[in-house]
């Protein structure tokens, strides 16, 4: 069977996973879903997600819900092909990994996310971003962004002198960012800015990136 992940290929969440079948080299099917036409919340799609939100990701027997879970899943089941994200042939290394997909969990995203939801989301129905919102976020971003910029001014990458999980949890919402008049908080930083031009230059980015146009829409 191949993977159905349904989901919109604008969506954070949805990117996220996609961004991880490709360096996985696994196939895959994407389901659109269309969030603004509100299909999330229909009874069929509901049955797959009682929250409501995308992705979704079937596999055989299991259905999988939130994103990073669903990466972590496709990560350690097909280990032997493709990269390695999870390092899962040396426990500390596989350790860090684990540590920095949590720092961008509980850190990173609830800096970035209400960035990008105000200045890109917003406008797209009808909406003004609230400035104040994005000052808070923005000031909560800075200090994230200092503690990355120490970090890894002794690894190229977030868990190591390796591409992980980690980093890859980080490349469709500092994307969007990117986009954004504030993206010099990434360009200032010599080593988080040295990581995004690594990170986002992989060829499985790139693949994604090419979805990703919600500041166009």
């Amino acid at each position: 069977m191949v993977l159905k992940l349904h989901g919109l290929s604008v969506s954070i969440s949805t990117a996220r996973v996609v961004a991880c079948l490709h360096e996985k080299s696994v196939d895959f099917e994407l389901v659109p879903v269309d969030l603004f036409a509100c299909e999330n919340k229909q009874p069929e799609f509901l049955t797959k997600n009682p929250f409501g939100k995308v992705p979704v990701l079937e596999d055989d027997d299991i259905t999988l819900f939130e994103s990073r879970a669903i990466t972590a899943y496709v990560a350690e089941k097909f280990k032997e092909t493709g990269h390695d994200l999870i390092r899962h042939e040396n426990f500390n290394e596989a350790a860090l990994v684990k540590v920095w997909t949590e720092v961008e969990s509980q850190q990173y995203n609830p800096a970035i996310d209400p960035i990008i939801f105000e200045f890109f989301a917003k406008p797209v129905v009808g909406m003004e971003p609230d400035q104040t919102v994005m000052d808070a976020s923005l000031e909560k971003l800075k200090k994230v962004l200092d503690v990355y910029e120490t970090r890894l001014s002794n690894n190229k990458f977030l868990a190591g002198d390796f591409y992980s999980l980690a980093d890859l949890h980080h490349f469709p919402g500092t994307f969007y960012f990117m986009k954004t008049p504030w993206s010099s908080l990434v360009h200032d930083r010599p080593h988080v800015k040295a990581w995004w031009e690594e990170i986002s230059s992989r060829p499985a980015s790139k693949k994604v990136a090419e979805g990703m146009n919600f500041g166009e829409v």
